[in-house]
């Protein structure tokens, strides 16, 4: 039983699977219409799952993968039936999605290897960053953790400000400076303060003012240099915020940030209000970095930890059963 559940915030995988349900919706149905009169994969199956895949925004690059393990299984099998091909799209996509490395577990619960540990939050203005630091200190602090919050998006108006009330619903401590100081001055108070206090976890918000590459790649690379000052190794995690009903300007985000600062692991948010779902596989494993987290609701808990194996099938399942 995970941290979600033991706290009484009801089922993940009900959460989940209502948060999918339009993307889920046109898949199933799409898959369906493909597969009408066919008693086995065939060429003319193969292209039609093709389109479904890239409309649902998976991707052309994923997709082709996708398409290629496919053949070679209906190849190697010789028979493969169509009743059969949700199965394998199932595990085909399981496995391409990155899984989650040791040292930067995503369970709010888990045992940290620094003290403190430090993620440094990236993402372009409007994705829900700011909302994705105070869920996650949210589910941080509920999981026993003393958790710091620094406001390093000094650039844009109202985002301190922003961060300031998430800390206080959150019941955190924040560091900051107001608007227009220096971003990298910010972190380097934030983390020698959350050593100094003892703090498990650490997390600084920065700028995303994408358009101007060269001065945010400057901006975060100094921001990380005063932080790996102060704790050695320092940002442990890089964690960036993509808006998943963007869909395919999401992957774009993530392939210019990736450009900047090298991206850790991924929280996709607003997954609950889009068609466009398909796009976690295309980053996970077009980027080959984890998905973390997802948000798939308005309220301070609907952020949840991703599991490949979860998601996946609430792709396909048809209806939520309740007991």
């Amino acid at each position: 039983m995970g941290l979600f559940d033991k706290l009484g915030f009801g089922k993940k995988e009900e959460k989940l699977q209502e948060g999918l349900e339009r993307t889920r919706t046109g898949f199933l149905d799409k898959i369906g219409k493909a597969l009408v009169g066919k008693d086995r994969v065939d060429d003319e199956v193969l292209d039609d799952l093709e389109e479904i895949l890239v409309t649902s925004d998976v991707g052309v690059k994923t997709t082709l993968e996708v398409i290629r393990r496919i053949e070679e299984r209906v190849a190697r099998d010789k028979f493969v039936s169509s009743n059969e091909l949700q199965n394998i799209l199932k595990e085909e996509i399981t496995a391409l999605l990155k899984d989650n490395e040791s040292d930067r577990p995503a369970e709010f619960d888990a045992e940290l290897q620094h003290k403190p540990h430090v993620i440094m939050v990236v993402g372009v203005n409007g994705v829900g960053k700011t909302t994705t630091i105070g869920k996650l200190s949210h589910m941080y602090k509920l999981a026993g953790k003393n958790v710091m919050l620094g406001a390093g998006d000094t650039f844009r108006a109202g985002a301190v400000e922003q961060l300031r009330i998430w800390s206080d619903r959150a019941g955190v401590a924040l560091i900051q400076q107001g608007q227009g100081a220096d971003p990298a001055a910010v972190a380097y108070d934030t983390v020698a303060s959350a050593k100094s206090r003892g703090a498990d976890v650490v997390l600084v918000d920065t700028a995303g003012r994408l358009h101007n590459r060269k001065a945010l790649m400057d901006e975060l690379g100094k921001i990380k240099r005063v932080m790996g000052k102060v704790v050695v190794g320092a940002p442990h995690e890089v964690l960036l915020v993509l808006d998943a009903s963007t869909g395919q300007n999401a992957l774009q985000q993530a392939r210019a940030f990736s450009e900047v600062v090298d991206v850790t692991g991924l929280a996709l948010t607003k997954l609950d209000g889009t068609a466009k779902g398909g796009i976690v596989i295309g980053i996970s494993h077009e980027m080959s970095v984890p998905v973390k987290y997802v948000g798939v609701g308005e309220k301070i808990e609907d952020l949840h930890v991703f599991e490949r194996a979860p998601f996946v099938q609430a792709l396909f399942e048809k209806k939520i059963r309740t007991p």
